[in-house]
């Protein structure tokens, strides 16, 4: 965020307006504990916009040079203003009521882990919050996920129905407790109550049952995650039979027991948003955890409730040594969503839905009103970067460097999110899932009205893809506004550019699953150049049959296949493929090949690769063939003459037959596949870099999720002069499409062209 602004005072009395993230986060508490300490008077609220104080005294100029570098762990100042009054003669320091305003600038903050000090309390037996799973203060707990409306007071969350108790109370009003004007404030007399002890879910937990426990922003599933019949058992109740469950375990220490954290996962393992990391995985666990993965997705507790439930299972051990010391337990710790459908939050939902999945469903009588599913994270080129953002990154906004217009940007189809812009701040919302089910699809629409009614914008205009079909598509033709569909890879190229405020021409290579081109065609390998709104395809992977459309992304054979009789070599099928009777009669029908969609798309070519290599033909959940590819990685390295680039077409048909040499094991060939992806990629980007000049450059798409290839392109690049950008604030995959859309719509405006109801081209 930009450097807020301070008007210089010689005054004493003026009124201070704070904007930012300053509702919610003891922002209030800590001016009224400022004011006492340099004796001034005066009173602060909070409104629809920001935090307002009007103050009088003489040591004011200290005051205010502390506001920014005191602030409460949780704000995020943007602004800070401050208009000269006249001298009142007040006595004292005072909170005030909020009042609201019918359209603002605040914004609401995200959900953060338990504090240290909750912590101690949670444990300390001298305390009234011993054991209670609800302990809070301003600095730790729910926020996004409790909130209706602003201004963050008690009567707009979730918490409006519990009346605070006597002991509560006094602790809010008191300027020298750590609760004074905490919102959540709550103890077990006067607070939310769950519908089982800790002790009764230990036991189930230790007894191999599947628990549903209602969490922060959703109901979770949660078993033994070193109990290979409970992990197979929830794999088949929930029918999800191989896509990687995460992992919940009590402290950094414990994960070691499974799983290798380097330095930076392990500060991001512990970061206020609680995400799950993922990192390289050891044998401790139950085999059906991650099958055919080398990492695991790993997360420390969030909530006071999950720090109970380790106490509990390992033993009820005295004392606070506990928290640091390694524990055995793990948990798997997955959303307890069913089949595509959004995560669940209301209790006689999960009692229904879940009655043939959980042996106990564990429910709490605290609305969660904004449903989230737990953030997913992951380490880099040394830096972290989003697979999921959503709890305790949501509602975040991204700094877009400067203002402009207020546009709404509908996402994909898959990976579904929408972004709002309002200033210089894009907000992108939790991932809302994909868009097949009647519920998600409705989860979807409410969220784009609570975003814009929350922010209090009328967008301008509706950014959406170019795909006819995709419901992002119908739902913003729905809104009336003037719409403006943008490239797919174009987005995907426009995020990385607008979350690290690059303005002028980039060149992008855009490395993905699929995304309707601008000719009708299926994209995927794209090199892009963008300045703004417009772009230009400057190259393309070359391209290769995907016989039976759609179906070639859920059977990796059929890719297999198509590079076969790509290669001259389709008479290998039946022996290649021995389990597959169409493979054969597929490889035999040239016509039937040469009448497929044609697809330029990096994911398929992965799939291809997996394919002959044996490694995966069927894929049970996206991208699954790629991440077991790149989980046999040893050491990337390139097959010489293994890619060819003309006319700036990249071809890696050579690669694929040096895939085919006799005797080459699954983990050779994916060594050999992802080393020379990188060479090749490195010097098609490189040579069309050199070509334009003075370039910067910034790698996007789903694709981009692969570590190996990820940092071995950005090194490569690096070695060559270059200074690549990767996808940050937002996922590579489609989950960041929306800021791309958003991110064009606005330059869009900005060039002053009349909007209209088609798409942006070359």
């Amino acid at each position: 965020m930009h450097t807020p602004a301070i008007s210089a005072i010689n005054v004493s009395r003026v009124r201070i307006r704070v904007s930012g993230a300053v509702q919610g986060v003891g922002f209030r508490p800590f001016m009224h504990h400022l004011a006492a300490r340099y004796s001034l008077a005066g009173f602060v609220l909070n409104d629809g916009e920001s935090v307002v104080a009007e103050i009088e005294g003489v040591q004011l100029d200290k005051f205010i040079g502390e506001l920014d570098m005191q602030k409460p762990t949780l704000a995020r100042i943007d602004r800070i203003v401050v208009t000269s009054l006249p001298f009142e003669g007040q006595k004292g320091f005072t909170i005030r009521e909020s009042v609201g305003t019918e359209r603002g600038s605040a914004r609401i903050v995200p959900d953060a882990a338990t504090c240290p000090s909750c912590l101690g309390e949670l444990f300390d037996v001298d305390s009234r919050f011993h054991l209670y799973a609800f302990v809070t203060c301003t600095q730790c707990g729910p926020r996004s996920t409790i909130v209706h409306r602003l201004p963050y007071d008690r009567l707009n969350t979730s918490m409006a129905g519990f009346a605070p108790c006597g002991a509560c109370a006094r602790d809010y009003r008191d300027p020298a407790n750590r609760r004074f004007h905490a919102e959540t404030i709550a103890c077990a007399v006067c607070g939310p109550r769950m519908s089982h002890s800790i002790g009764e879910i230990a036991a189930a937990l230790r007894r191999g049952m599947i628990v549903a426990l209602k969490g922060v922003g959703a109901y979770q599933l949660m078993c033994d995650a070193t109990n290979e019949a409970a992990v197979t058992q929830l794999r088949r109740r929930k029918q999800r039979p191989g896509k990687p469950l995460a992992v919940m375990a009590a402290n950094v220490a414990s994960v070691e027991y499974f799983a290798a954290p380097t330095v930076e996962e392990r500060k991001l393992l512990g970061h206020i948003c609680r995400p799950i990391v993922l990192v390289r995985s050891r044998m401790e666990l139950a085999p059906s955890v991650a099958p055919g993965m080398n990492r695991v997705g790993v997360m420390l507790p969030s909530a006071p409730v999950h720090h109970l439930l380790f106490h509990a299972l390992a033993g009820y051990p005295a004392g606070l040594v506990w928290l640091d010391a390694p524990h055995l337990t793990s948990l798997v710790a997955t959303s307890a969503n069913i089949g595509g459908q959004p995560p669940i939050i209301d209790e006689l939902e999960a009692k229904e839905a879940l009655v043939d999945i959980a042996d106990l469903v564990v429910t709490h009588d605290r609305p969660i009103l904004v449903r989230m599913d737990d953030s997913v994270m992951a380490v880099v080129d040394d830096a972290p970067v989003m697979i999921r953002r959503s709890r305790g990154l949501v509602p975040e906004p991204i700094d877009l460097g400067e203002d402009g217009p207020t546009v709404l940007a509908t996402g994909a189809h898959l990976k579904a999110t929408l972004c709002v812009t309002r200033g210089r701040e894009a907000f992108v919302s939790q991932h809302l899932g994909d868009l097949r089910a009647a519920d998600t699809i409705r989860f979807y629409q409410d969220t784009a009205r609570q975003m814009m009614a929350t922010l209090g914008v009328a967008p301008e205009i509706v950014a959406c893809d170019l795909h006819p079909d995709y419901r992002s598509t119908l739902f913003a033709q729905s809104t009336g506004l003037p719409l403006l569909q943008v490239q797919h890879h174009a987005a995907h190229i426009a995020a990385v550019a607008a979350e690290h405020q690059m303005r002028g021409r980039v060149l992008g290579v855009a490395l993905d699953g699929y995304g309707y081109g601008d000719d009708g065609a299926a994209w995927g390998g794209e090199l892009i150049l963008l300045s703004g709104a417009t772009w230009k395809r400057l190259g393309h992977l070359a391209p290769l049959a995907m016989p039976g459309g759609d179906r070639a992304a859920l059977e990796p054979w059929r890719m297999g296949v198509a590079a076969l009789t790509a290669l001259g070599r389709g008479a290998e099928a039946a022996r290649r493929f021995p389990g597959i009777a169409l493979a054969s009669r597929l490889a035999s029908a040239p016509d039937v090949i040469g009448a497929a969609v044609m697809t330029t798309s990096m994911g398929r070519l992965f799939d291809a690769a997996a394919a002959l290599l044996g490694v995966n033909t069927r894929q049970n959940y996206e991208g699954q063939a790629a991440m077991e590819l790149e989980a046999l990685v040893r050491s990337a390295k390139c097959l010489p003459s293994g890619y060819r680039i003309a006319n700036h077409v990249l071809d890696f048909r050579p690669l694929l037959a040096g895939l085919l040499e006799p005797g080459l094991q699954a983990d050779e060939g994916a060594d050999v596949f992802h080393g020379t992806l990188i060479e090749g990629l490195a010097e098609w980007i490189s040579r069309t870099a050199n070509e334009l000049g003075g370039i910067e450059i910034v790698l996007g798409g789903g694709c981009l999720t692969n570590r190996v290839l990820a940092e071995g392109l950005a090194f490569r690049l690096r070695g060559l002069g270059l200074n690549p950008r990767l996808p940050r604030a937002v996922p590579a995959n489609d989950g960041g499409l929306s800021l791309g859309q958003a991110a064009m719509a606005r330059a869009y405006l900005v060039a002053g062209t009349a909007a209209s109801s088609h798409a942006i081209r070359r």
